[in-house]
């Protein structure tokens, strides 16, 4: 005669409520399946934040101070003697003389001020975690005075 009496085991709970199935064999044997729970650890990864990086432009004022150059025309007067001029007033000599100076030209190129190396290390850290375990222990009630002989068959 085989007969099986199960009850539900809630690894949830901290009470004593434990698992208990029995498997009767014969009317005189009955069996009992103890639980023990066990670790299992994984590990996942998680976003623990986020570094926005950018690039900010500032400006300043340069003042340069450079040395340029301009003509001007200089027109001198010298007096002559009447004597030794022959020129009469009706005729009138255009000169054209061209006048220049330097202007500044500024050109802006950009340059390589620093290289800037943006990298992600993983460091290795040991860290301890501390589980409460559950394990079945079998325990005897007894009434009246029954003898029991204690096989222990652990491995």
């Amino acid at each position: 005669m085989s007969k099986n009496k199960i009850a539900k085991y809630d690894s949830n709970t901290n009470d004593r409520k434990v698992s208990e199935q029995v498997i009767y064999d014969t009317d005189n044997s009955a069996k009992l399946q103890l639980h023990e729970e066990k670790l299992d650890i994984s590990k996942k990864w998680i976003k623990t934040g986020e570094v926005a990086i950018h690039k900010e432009i500032f400006t300043e004022e340069k003042t340069i101070t450079i040395p340029v150059i301009h003509e001007e025309l200089i027109i001198e007067k010298k007096v002559l003697d009447a004597e030794n001029t022959d020129q009469t007033g009706e005729h009138t000599e255009i000169i054209r003389i061209p006048i220049s100076e330097e202007r500044i030209e500024v050109i802006k190129h950009p340059t390589v001020l620093e290289d800037v190396a943006i990298y992600k290390r993983q460091f290795q850290e040991t860290k301890p975690i501390t589980e409460t375990l559950k394990k079945e222990k079998v325990h005897l009630e007894t009434t009246g005075n029954p003898e029991v002989v204690n096989r222990n068959t652990e491995k």
